[in-house]
């Protein structure tokens, strides 16, 4: 092999591996947010599914969900109770 053609292989195998840690990142807060909202959703309809019975009703929505999906356990009951006092 031409030491040429040896260089241009290292110099892009570096390339790759630098844009690939720096996209990775993102990449990896977006799969995080895209799983917690969907945890989210899922306890939003828990919520729904329990309330039926007393009527009550908390809106499945993304924003909703990334709530959720966000603070947790913290911010179901955020909701639960801005339903109570009729923000949402």
């Amino acid at each position: 092999m031409d030491n040429r053609v040896i260089l241009v292989f290292i110099s892009c195998l570096t390339i790759l591996i630098v844009f690939g840690k720096y996209f990775a990142f993102p990449l990896k807060k977006i799969v995080k947010l895209i799983g917690n909202s969907i945890v989210g959703a899922l306890i939003i309809f828990l919520i729904n599914l329990v309330g039926t019975s007393f009527n009550f009703h908390i809106g499945l929505s993304i924003i909703n969900s990334v709530i959720v999906g966000i603070l947790g356990i913290p911010g179901a009951c955020l909701l639960i109770l801005l339903k109570i006092f009729g923000i949402i």
